[in-house]
């Protein structure tokens, strides 16, 4: 068939119209829980700024903001299989919002240490109990939210998802760094943190739970592993996770940024949350641009070549000197992680059963969410025994070598297509 057929244009027409950029958000749920997650991942960055800040401050030590993610992720570890097996069998709006509720406690927890100047132990304990809190919210929301919506939208909604979640990260550090600066310390900060999860709270609260099939197999180690099993034998899947997961263990400069900030770029605090914010910023324009293009044709090397790019710029960054490029290299790296994070999504959803939902949401939990702890520890420590810039460096050139071995492990990963065919 020729390109200027006639049957050929009115089938690429008809494809045109058919694709709705807000297919997702015309259902009245998933637009309260989008709006929820908004606000409550804007107080949680918020609050990542105010931590990163003031522990710096008060220790001056690379590991001390090494340890911040490592506190968060040992109790996202240790209950992730726990927390998958709650959101199948429980109600998962009611686990949802006793998770947030965990999480405006722990903010108000941090406002009493931070004003009283207690003891820095205490700031890791209000840290280990928000990874209690976010082990649960994960795979419960997740499981959820895809409720609200019909499956031809999935692909649609995960594109929002990312899109709402960098919305976020983008306003969350510019408001936590002017909030530092404005209040002159993190006391008021961690108070905001607080409302924002109280407002999303009132949101979830809204939202009608539709009735679900849960699971009703008895608890045992089969069942606490069968989301584990899953992700295991789709191969796909398992490779799509793998890769983001090492992109985010060893490229996220993240953690460093309050080092970069004060004693390589010789910046303050509200410098510092626009560093923070723009790998969102870089983020976001990439998911709206994913949400009105037509879906990927070739999302395996789309996939692949974009954690490669990640990891250039990553490099980059670390070896710049100029707050401009610095900026720009962090905008670059939220962009590329954005098509990993919506054709993850979307593989993970479309190809997992309802009655798995919270298990394999929980793995996906671990792998993704905890690398970023994890992620966090690494840096932390490898730039307190190297310096910031060569574990940077190190970690982009560790991301690129790790593309190629997902690429050689898992082939079929080069061979991923259309997303949109699997719904």
């Amino acid at each position: 068939m020729s390109s200027t057929d006639p049957k050929l244009k009115k089938l690429l027409k008809t494809e045109a119209v058919k694709h709705d950029p807000f297919a997702a958000l015309r259902f009245r749920d998933y637009r309260l829980f989008t709006i929820g997650r908004v606000l409550l991942f804007t107080g949680s960055q918020m609050q990542t700024v105010a931590i990163g800040w003031e522990l710096y401050e008060r220790t001056g030590s690379a590991l001390a903001l090494g340890g911040v993610g490592l506190a968060q992720v040992v109790p996202m570890i240790a209950l992730t299989l726990v927390a998958g097996h709650v959101a199948d069998r429980r109600a998962r709006k009611h686990t949802t919002l006793l998770s947030i509720m965990l999480l405006v406690l722990c903010s108000l927890a941090l406002a009493v240490v931070s004003y009283s100047k207690g003891a820095i132990v205490l700031v890791y304990t209000c840290l280990f109990f928000t990874g209690v809190a976010r082990a649960f919210l994960k795979p419960a929301s997740d499981a959820l939210m895809w409720h609200l919506i019909p499956t031809s939208a999935f692909t649609n909604a995960a594109t929002w998802n990312s899109t709402s979640f960098q919305l976020a990260t983008v306003i969350g550090p510019s408001l936590g760094g002017f909030g530092i600066a404005a209040l002159g310390s993190a006391t008021g900060v961690y108070v905001l943190a607080a409302i924002a999860s109280l407002l999303c709270f009132a949101l979830i609260v809204l939202i009608r739970e539709k009735k679900t099939a849960l699971s009703k197999e008895p608890i045992s180690l089969k069942t606490l592993a069968a989301g584990a099993e899953f992700v295991w034998q789709n191969q796909v899947i398992l490779a799509a996770i793998t890769l983001d997961m090492f992109a985010v263990l060893l490229g996220g400069a993240v953690a460093l940024l309050p080092i970069f900030a004060k004693d390589i770029l010789h910046v303050g605090p509200m410098e510092l949350g626009y560093l923070e914010a723009a790998h969102s910023i870089g983020a976001l324009i990439m998911a709206v641009l994913l949400a009105h293009l037509p879906p990927l044709r070739k999302a395996g090397p789309a996939l692949l070549w974009s954690v490669v790019g990640f990891g250039v710029v990553t490099i980059i960054f670390g070896l710049s000197r100029l707050f401009w490029l610095s900026l720009l290299m962090l905008a670059l790296s939220g962009a590329l992680d954005s098509i990993s994070v919506v054709i993850r999504h979307t593989l993970v959803q479309i190809r997992t059963p309802d009655y798995l939902r919270g298990r394999v949401a929980a793995i996906n939990n671990v792998f993704i969410s905890a690398s970023n702890e994890l992620g966090g520890f690494e840096s932390g420590l490898t730039a307190a025994l190297f310096g910031p810039v060569i574990s940077v460096v190190g970690g982009g050139i560790g991301t690129i070598v790790v593309v190629m071995a997902v690429a050689a492990i898992w082939p079929g990963i080069r061979k991923l297509g259309a997303l949109h065919e699997y719904e």
